[in-house]
């Protein structure tokens, strides 16, 4: 953990002796004010400013030397200076991942009261990296703040990084500058974590998918498997899909489930490629009905909200900001359990091992106790990019996913993602207000604590492969679908062949150049097809038969002939049928009367 220190060297006026003293002992003796800049370059280069005032406690004490102390920070072109930009004397000693920044004062700043203004800076290229579309900042924890009265930390950064995706700790206070931004904190935020910010408006990453499918029966089978889908937070780009399935539906979680068709004993393997926009801010996106909503509130065999203890908790949490804090700080993160087929604990039995649960136990806490409390809740396992497992662990051994839970926010009308888990484990880093550009939803279980099975799940064999790959990435060129329409008189077949989802699709039937109805298709997933009949009228004469058939669905149409000569033909045919019938009728009663008079 990066962190900062300091020590000073006192002087007793009176003998002219230095004295060797701790830190703690001269927080007592100097109180220390400093203010540390950290400006962010559009390279990403960091320069550190510190605005260190000492003020003398006693008549008889004065300091000579102030030492800096980092860990874990590569600082480079280190300098000091006076208030009025003359040199101090700076000594560097490095050992190991920490680095003493020792400055010494050629004058004597004597007197109770009396106050020694100067300056520590130096540049490091590691506090804001680039990852993927976002820059990120992390800045060091504050090591002990008993030894400042006032410290207050500046972060600046330039216009060119974009929006704030994400920040934890919130700011005291922000304001524009020339060309940036500048966000402030005092000492009590930052010395329990320091500070981690994004800025972009999204992330990419892409991803290679692969699924193991079997048929053991000596029949056929249809089986389905869940491919990545769209959430409020994040888009989804289907580049390829090897080999294709019969077709892609939605559940009610609105996961994307895929159709395939195999075949007596038959083994295939399922390959899939896209990208996946993760995006700082929710987009417009479908909402759920009160039905999905009223299964996202039943209690469960892991999420028993109807449990007494569940319910008292609830009574007592209300909201989910509450109940997010309360399950990051009940639970304990047990690295020991993170192992194949590691027994799910559930939301009762996570409060009774608070120090056994992982990930699946701080996310099923949550959702028990917020679906007792009347808040709609549910799970989304997926994908999690992080550089260090130990502060923000995966624990779905599954090609190594992570879950963590949504609820549904009926102001805004959205699920949020919420990490109690990462909470836990960084010490208190917010990840309620907004969660980080780094969380990819494969799977959404909320009528269902278990299915579908998110991708790393489908494996055969004793020693399955790693079937999962992430990367950051870029988005694709083709980024629009365009619907392929198919059919005959009596069905129409609505295609997406990707890489998109469309939403709210009004498919409409006209005849000749008239509308006669339409339909409507709240979500059409990439590879996915949509049936719809239509009934065309076959009147005599062809009076009410239009001769062309034209199905519309944005900027795709598909047009049918109806071969309405042909009707008009047929229909002429019947009524000659009919006529020569009623003659040949006619004609055969009167010579029957005739044959009926004469044989009288």
């Amino acid at each position: 953990m990066k962190f900062l220190k300091l020590s000073l060297a006192l002087v007793l006026s009176t003998l002219y002796l230095v004295l060797c003293t701790t830190a703690a002992k001269a927080e007592n003796e100097f109180s220390v004010d400093s203010t540390v800049t950290y400006k962010v370059q559009d390279s990403g280069k960091t320069t550190v400013t510190h605005d260190i005032t000492l003020e003398n406690n006693f008549s008889t004490l004065y300091a000579t030397t102030y030492t800096l102390s980092l860990e874990n920070i590569n600082a480079e072109n280190i300098k000091a200076t006076t208030v009025n930009g003359s040199p101090i004397t700076v000594d560097t000693q490095k050992n190991g991942d920490k680095t003493d920044i020792k400055v010494s004062f050629a004058d004597s700043v004597v007197g109770k009261n009396a106050k020694r203004h100067f300056f520590i800076s130096y540049e490091n290229g590691s506090f804001a990296v680039k990852t993927g579309e976002v820059w990120e900042i992390s800045i060091p924890r504050l090591g002990n703040q008993n030894a400042f009265r006032n410290y207050t930390v500046h972060l600046i950064v330039p216009e060119s990084f974009g929006l704030e995706a994400y920040m934890s700790p919130q700011p005291d206070t922000s304001q524009d500058y020339n060309g940036g931004h500048t966000y402030i904190f005092n000492k009590n935020n930052i010395t329990q974590t320091g500070i981690t910010a994004g800025f972009g408006q999204f992330q990419v990453f892409s991803f290679n998918l692969a699924y193991h499918l079997e048929n053991p029966l000596a029949r056929n089978s249809e089986t389905t498997i869940a491919f990545p889908p769209d959430t409020a937070f994040q888009k989804i780009y289907l580049q390829s899909i090897d080999p294709k399935p019969s077709n892609v539906e939605v559940d009610e979680d609105g996961n994307w489930l895929a159709h395939y068709k195999l075949s007596p004993r038959q083994r295939i393997d399922v390959n899939v490629a896209g990208t996946v926009q993760i995006f700082a801010g929710f987009r417009t996106f479908p909402k759920p009905t009160q039905e999905v909503l009223n299964n996202n509130l039943a209690s469960t065999q892991y999420w028993q909200a109807d449990d007494p203890q569940i319910k008292e908790l609830a009574q007592q949490l209300k909201t989910p900001h509450s109940i997010y804090n309360f399950v990051a700080t009940k639970l304990n993160y047990d690295y020991s359990r993170v192992q194949p087929n590691v027994q799910r604990m559930g939301a009762v039995e996570a409060l009774n091992r608070p120090d056994q649960a992982i990930c699946m136990e701080f996310t099923d806490l949550f959702i028990a106790i917020a679906r007792a409390a009347g808040i709609p809740a549910r799970e989304i396992n997926g994908y999690a990019y992080t550089e260090n497992p130990q502060l923000q662990p995966l624990s779905l051994v599954a090609d190594v996913l992570h879950s963590w839970p949504e609820y549904y926010d009926k102001e805004k009308g959205v699920w949020i993602p919420i990490d109690p888990t990462w909470g836990s484990t960084t010490g208190g880093v917010d990840f309620f207000n907004k969660l980080d550009l780094r969380h990819f939803t494969f799977v959404i279980h909320g009528k269902d604590a278990t299915k579908p099975y998110a991708p790393g799940s489908y494996k055969l064999g004793p020693n399955p492969q790693k079937d999962i790959f992430v990367s950051f990435g870029k988005l694709p060129q083709d980024r629009t679908s365009i619907p392929q329409i198919s059919g005959n008189l009596k069905t129409v077949k609505i295609e997406n062949p990707g890489p998109v989802a469309l939403y709210g699709l009004y498919p409409s039937v006209y005849f000749d150049d008239k509308e006669k109805g339409r339909d409507f298709i709240s979500i059409l997933p990439p590879y996915s097809i949509y049936n719809m009949p239509i009934s065309i009228p076959f009147s005599l004469l062809g009076k009410d038969t239009p001769d062309i058939v034209t199905v519309k669905v944005q900027n795709s149409q598909f047009q049918i002939p109806t071969n309405k000569k042909q009707v008009v033909i047929n229909s002429l045919v019947i009524i000659f049928v009919l006529f020569l019938a009623i003659l040949i009728f006619i004609l055969y009663k009167r010579y029957a009367k005739k044959l009926f008079a004469k044989a009288s």
